[in-house]
């Protein structure tokens, strides 16, 4: 049985990707999943200054250890003008200040969505493209286009096709943990 931390790179009470991460998970059956809300995390804009004359926050320092007591990871990542949010470049920044290898060893399943045809796809790049230098190890990924279009809270992912790509992507991780 892995254990798995679960949640968006989003800080909206309203957030889809979070909508999406609370979905996959409730597939996980058989491990032990911790699902975060981060819209409740109040974290200051990252700043030397800051981290000079307040030392890191102690929401992520706890987000740290976390992180550092699980096996493997599921994110969301949200998507602001084709990159990522800059909550979660936010959230990055302070945990690679805390421990530059903050992601070491992780497996992560990486997800994005939008209400867009594009799913995320810009955000998901970057994050592909910057989690790995802080020690994860990018899995399986999926996207999921047309979020209102293409989701359901109560019957999860609506397009038949797609829905077997978020299995596949499921059961890849879940293979690789």
């Amino acid at each position: 049985m892995s254990r798995i931390l679960a949640f968006a790179g989003s800080n909206s009470s309203t957030s889809i990707n979070y909508k999406l991460v609370k979905h996959t998970v409730s597939n996980l059956n058989g491990h032990s999943v911790e699902l975060l809300d981060a819209a409740t995390m109040a974290i200051p804009m990252f700043s030397e200054d800051v981290e000079k004359t307040a030392g890191y926050p102690q929401v992520l320092k706890e987000l740290k250890e976390t992180i550092a007591n699980v096996d493997s990871l599921v994110i969301s990542v949200n998507e602001h003008n084709s990159s990522l949010s800059g909550f979660f470049k936010n959230l990055i920044d302070w945990l690679s200040r805390i421990d530059r290898n903050f992601l070491g060893d992780k497996k992560i399943l990486l997800l994005s969505t939008s209400p867009g045809k594009r799913g995320g796809i810009g955000a998901q790049d970057t994050a592909k493209a910057i989690l790995p230098r802080f020690g994860a190890e990018i899995v399986a990924t999926f996207s999921l286009p047309s979020f209102y279009d293409n989701f359901s809270v109560d019957s999860g992912i609506l397009d038949a096709e797609l829905k077997e790509k978020h299995q596949a992507a499921v059961y890849q991780f879940l293979a690789k943990i």
